[in-house]
């Protein structure tokens, strides 16, 4: 007995576009200490700054030798400038959205929209926070409130790291994604040392933002984690309708047998 080849089922494939086995995207200890340790930090700063609590005299010290106010240290935070940040994450997720839509992904928009959605939550979370903590700035400015947390730093993390984020499926070798990662930190850590040595934020400023934004950013990997495993669609096509086609008059009419000799003309 003959064995036929079986025909592979039509449809859309069972693993994802990475080749990687479906599954969770992260671990239970690795979504963890991306979310669970900088969110426990982040809410006992906060307490620590809406009730006065000793946290506080420790940030003032401090600050004291940490605040020298200079021209470098300022012109650092004005890299977490919304005018400044907020261009590059939109640089970024225009070109993403254009290589995806280049490459026929289906949901090509989903990464930048996720990356600018992200951005513009920003100042839903903190500026309440910076209303209901009124916390006063360092000596080195002008009296006010709302320094906490820190605004800059904020915009600054979220911007540069969304775009490293939806710019990492296009970035073709390892050295280049490092590269990548690594001009996103800089610029994080530029801005947040400019912010304290310039003395326009307490140093757990910035240290809270560093907490929130590793929340933000750790589920907007965990979005984009799942978007690209998402499978794709496949249409089977349909099979070709082959016409032939002659010369001859007769070969569209229909066979009606041999002809009688009373047909002949």
């Amino acid at each position: 007995m003959s064995s036929r080849p079986s025909r592979p089922p039509l449809g859309p494939p069972s693993g994802p576009l990475t080749g990687r086995p479906p599954g969770r995207v992260l671990g239970g200890p690795l979504l963890g200490l991306l979310c669970g340790l900088p969110a426990v930090l982040f809410a006992v700063i906060t307490w620590q700054v809406a009730a006065g609590g000793p946290l506080l005299r420790v940030d003032e010290r401090l600050s004291r030798a940490l605040v020298h106010p200079d021209r470098a240290s300022e012109l650092l935070a004005d890299l977490g400038e919304v005018q400044i940040a907020v261009p590059v994450l939109v640089l970024a997720a225009g070109y993403a959205a254009w290589r995806g839509r280049t490459a026929g992904a289906a949901r090509w928009w989903a990464p930048p929209v996720a990356a600018l959605g992200l951005m513009l939550l920003v100042p839903l979370i903190v500026v309440p926070l910076k209303e209901w903590t009124d916390r006063p700035g360092t000596p080195a400015v002008p009296p006010a409130t709302g320094y906490y947390p820190s605004g800059h730093t904020a915009t600054a993390a979220v911007a540069y790291g969304s775009a490293v984020l939806v710019l990492l499926p296009w970035l073709r070798t390892p050295f280049a994604r490092r590269a990548a990662a690594a001009a996103s930190a800089f610029l994080v850590l530029a801005v947040s040392f400019g912010l304290v040595r310039r003395g326009y934020h307490w140093p757990l400023d910035v240290v809270a933002s560093w907490c929130l934004c590793t929340v933000l950013l750790a589920a907007l990997w965990l979005l984009l984690e799942r978007e690209r495993r998402r499978p794709r669609q496949t249409v089977a096509p349909e099979p070709p309708t082959r016409t032939t086609r002659t010369s001859a008059p007769s070969a569209s009419r229909p066979y009606r047998g041999p002809r009688k000799p009373q047909d002949t003309p």
